[in-house]
C-alpha cells in the first residue's frame, strides 16, 4: 500500500493507516483503536513521542494564552483524557471553562476520572459527539483546540468547517499534530523508531501491536504542513501559520476566525 501523504484535496476519509477502506468504515475502526488504548493513552503518547508531547502541549497552551476570566470558553476536540483542557484551565488560573468533546466514551471516562482527582469538575463539561457534526450553536467558543486527534477524523474538511462555525469572531483555532519531518537524518531515525520500535512497545504495554501500527501509519498519511494549512484556509479561517516542533515531528497550526 502506498505510503504517500494525502493532500489538501483529501483522502484521509478512506485511509486507515496504509490500508484503503470503504468510506464510512474508518470511524468504527478508529473507535476500536481508542477503546483499546484509552487506559494507557498517556503511556502511548510517551512512547510515540519519547515524552516530548508534554513539552509540545505546554507550548500549545502558551501560544493560546487563554483568557483569565470565567467568561472564557474553549472547546477541546478529541481531548477525551483531558490533557489539553486541564492545562488550559490551570493557565487561566482555574477561571476558564473547557468543553471536552470526544467521539470515544472510553477516552471521556478516563478524562472524567482524572478531572475528579484534580478537582476540576466545575471548570469542565464532557460531551460525547463527532467532530464532523458539533452539537453547539454558531459563535459559541473563544477557542477551539485539538491535539493529536485531527488525523483520526475521517472527513477533516467537515471538522475544520465545524471549528470555524462554532468559533466566535476573533476566536482562535489551534491544532497540534504529528507532521512531516524536515531534517533528513532525523527522518531516518524517526522512521526506524516508528515502524520497528513503537509497535513492539505497544505489544509489551497493551498486548497488541496493531493499534500502534495504525497510529504510526496514520501519521505518514496525514497531509504535510503546507497542505494542512491550505485545508484550514479553505474552511474560512484566517492568518493560518504553523510552527514545527522537533524538526517537524509535530507541528502547531494556528488560525483566527475574523
Amino acid at each position: 500500500m502506498s505510503q504517500t501523504r494525502t493532500s489538501a484535496a483529501g483522502g484521509m476519509e478512506t485511509s486507515y493507516g496504509f490500508r484503503q477502506v470503504d468510506e464510512g468504515e474508518k470511524q468504527g475502526m478508529v473507535n476500536d483503536v481508542f477503546h483499546g488504548v484509552a487506559r494507557r493513552y498517556d503511556i502511548m503518547n510517551d512512547v510515540m513521542s519519547l515524552g516530548m508531547h508534554r513539552a509540545w502541549k505546554d507550548a500549545m497552551v502558551s501560544a493560546l494564552n487563554p483568557g483569565k476570566s470565567s467568561a472564557y470558553r474553549v472547546l477541546d476536540v478529541a481531548g477525551g483524557t483531558g490533557d489539553i483542557a486541564f492545562r488550559i484551565i490551570e493557565e487561566s488560573r482555574r477561571l476558564a471553562h473547557a468543553t471536552i468533546l470526544d467521539i470515544n466514551g472510553s477516552m471521556l471516562e478516563v478524562g472524567r476520572q482524572r478531572a475528579q482527582k484534580r478537582r476540576l469538575e466545575d471548570n469542565l463539561t464532557f460531551v460525547e459527539a463527532n467532530a464532523e457534526d458539533l452539537p453547539f450553536d454558531d459563535d459559541s467558543f473563544d477557542a477551539y483546540t485539538i491535539a493529536f486527534g485531527i488525523r483520526n477524523v475521517p472527513r477533516i474538511d467537515l471538522a475544520l468547517r465545524e471549528a470555524a462555525r462554532v468559533l466566535r469572531r476573533g476566536g482562535r483555532f489551534l491544532c497540534l499534530e504529528f507532521s512531516d519531518v524536515d531534517l533528513p537524518l532525523l527522518e531516518k531515525i524517526y522512521d526506524a523508531w516508528s515502524f520497528k520500535a513503537i509497535p513492539q512497545f505497544g505489544r509489551a504495554i497493551t498486548g497488541d501491536s496493531e493499534p500502534y501500527r495504525y497510529l504510526v501509519e496514520s501519521i505518514r498519511k496525514f497531509p504535510n504542513q503546507q497542505d494542512f494549512a491550505a485545508m484550514i484556509e479553505a474552511a474560512d479561517l484566517s492568518r493560518v501559520k504553523w510552527t514545527n516542533y522537533t524538526g517537524g515531528v509535530a507541528a502547531l497550526h494556528s488560525a483566527w476566525k475574523l
